[in-house]
């Protein structure tokens, strides 16, 4: 059976410098953003085996199955923060979005994030910060947060993504990639608009959709969506109109109407 870690803390920041990995194959209840300051080995995530080396960065989630093997003593930085703390703590759209997409399309980067040379030493410098600021977690809670948003921003533009092309036009996963990131923009999730831009008919991508999930593209569509807006609901900081706003439907009514048939 696989062990699984319980957090009841909303966020708790580790950092430790290790030659032999303890902990057996696992999953949590939280996320977990791991660091790798120094050191070389094997993430194994899902029994995927990733090397890492120094400079790494990995976003874990709960549904996650991972351990480490370490080849040359490893320093690893830990930041393990729930669900629930991401929806109490955010208030602003535009950085709750970027933060969804990374958790969403988490099979997409399992290997670790293809860094630029300028955003590994900006990553750096902001974990480097977020340890100092750990030394007094309460006091520097808004701080420590704000450091994480500015870390998911750059995480998502240097996503190893899966990119349109000719021979993968019809990826189921980066399909899932497009609904993710495009489901605050109602329009671009028209199916015609949808197989434009993967290349195929628009009488096409709704079968070529389900018979790869078993779930219709428009079912999919309104139940992540119903999701997204319900945890916002959920956490209290977000109103109606601002949620219908961020959405692009039409107004709180509408909002209400999604909530109801879901």
């Amino acid at each position: 059976m696989i062990k699984r870690y319980v957090q009841f803390q909303p966020i708790v920041i580790s950092a430790f410098e290790i030659s032999k990995w303890h902990h057996p194959v696992h999953r949590h209840n939280h996320y977990e953003l791991i660091y790798i300051k120094s050191g070389s080995g094997q993430h194994i995530v899902n029994e995927i085996p990733i090397d890492y080396e120094g400079g790494h960065l990995f976003l874990i989630g709960p549904e996650d199955e991972h351990h480490f093997k370490i080849d040359k003593r490893t320093h690893f930085i830990y930041i393990k923060f729930t669900d629930i703390y991401i929806h109490q703590k955010e208030n602003n759209s535009a950085g709750l979005q970027h933060l969804e997409y990374l958790i969403k399309s988490r099979e997409t980067h399992f290997p670790g994030f293809n860094f630029t040379a300028d955003d590994q030493l900006i990553v750096e410098h902001i974990i480097a910060l977020i340890l100092s600021l750990n030394k007094n977690i309460l006091q520097n809670e808004a701080l420590i947060w704000s450091q994480i948003l500015m870390l998911s921003i750059i995480m998502q533009r240097n996503m190893p993504e899966i990119k349109v092309s000719t021979n993968r036009s019809k990826d189921i996963q980066a399909i899932f990639c497009y609904l993710h990131k495009n489901i605050y923009q109602p329009k671009n999730l028209k199916a015609s608009i949808m197989a434009s831009h993967f290349r195929l008919s628009a009488d096409y991508i709704g079968p070529y959709f389900k018979r790869n999930t078993g779930i219709t593209l428009r079912q999919y569509i309104h139940d992540y969506r119903n999701h997204l807006i319900r945890q916002r609901i959920a956490s209290g900081r977000f109103g109606l109109k601002q949620v219908a706003a961020e959405f692009g439907l039409v107004d709180e009514s509408h909002v209400s109407k999604l909530m109801r048939i879901g």
